[in-house]
């Protein structure tokens, strides 16, 4: 598809997610891209450095490594007598495994044993996910990557039915099913991306703009998803969040 573009002749690319920006680099190095809803673009090796990305792609990272502590400590907050974790990831995920680093050291920090299970593909993810539910954790957490992302809902899903409560990073679980979020958002991304896609468009060399950082991040819960798992969850928490979905 980004070939496709590239034949077209097209005058710019927005590209989404760390896979598309990939694509479309690999595609093009002449023509303007810009990458909303990715992970670390240094790491990925698409840009030279945040302040400089020096070629023909910018964008804006929805990553945050450091949230997944956020992430435990609503652990505490909903389910405060929670000692066990399974927490769920692909391990081939650059992003999977910074936030990995953070959670593994929260945990052992606050009294939290961890079970790790890796899901690599669409098969993997379900016979875990039927593992977790016999081993009956206290609580799920999921590590954010596109593998994730992509089968959200049946990792929403899954939760509900076996009536476990979940947290994850991004509200796209939550507004699928899912019972709480707290992260960056992708959508803020996509809205702040437009403004390069002008900027490029009037004249303005991608090479030119800075990558940018996440600055918008929300706590989203979903009461029908409490409703469901028999989770009573406290006012002083609802009143913490972002977005409650009733």
């Amino acid at each position: 598809m980004a070939d496709e573009l590239v034949r077209q002749k097209v005058d710019i690319i927005l590209a989404g997610g760390s896979v598309g920006a990939e694509a479309a680099k690999r595609a093009t190095s002449r023509i303007p891209i810009v990458a909303a809803g990715v992970g670390d673009l240094v790491e990925l090796g698409l840009v030279t450095s945040l302040a400089r990305p020096d070629g023909n792609l910018t964008g804006f990272v929805a990553v945050a490594p450091e949230t997944v502590a956020k992430r435990f400590q609503i652990i505490k907050q909903i389910r405060p007598e929670a000692t066990r974790a399974a927490v769920l990831w692909n391990s081939t995920s650059s992003n999977a495994k910074l936030e990995w680093n953070v959670a593994r050291e929260f945990a052992a920090a606050n009294g939290i044993l961890v079970a790790l299970h890796d899901a690599l593909d669409l098969g993997g993810l379900k016979n875990i996910l039927a593992d977790i539910s016999q081993s009956a954790p206290d609580v799920v957490v999921v590590l954010n990557d596109p593998f994730m992302f992509t089968y959200r809902k049946v990792v929403a899903d899954t939760a509900r039915q076996v009536r476990l409560p979940a947290v994850y990073g991004y509200r796209e679980y939550v507004d699928d099913g899912g019972l709480v979020s707290y992260g960056t958002s992708i959508t803020d991304t996509y809205r702040r991306a437009a403004g390069y896609v002008d900027k490029i468009l009037s004249g303005a060399q991608p090479a030119d703009l800075p990558v940018q950082l996440p600055t918008k991040f929300e706590l989203v819960v979903n009461l029908n998803a409490a409703k469901a798992i028999g989770l009573n969850l406290p006012d002083s928490f609802l009143l913490l969040a972002d977005e409650v979905i009733e």
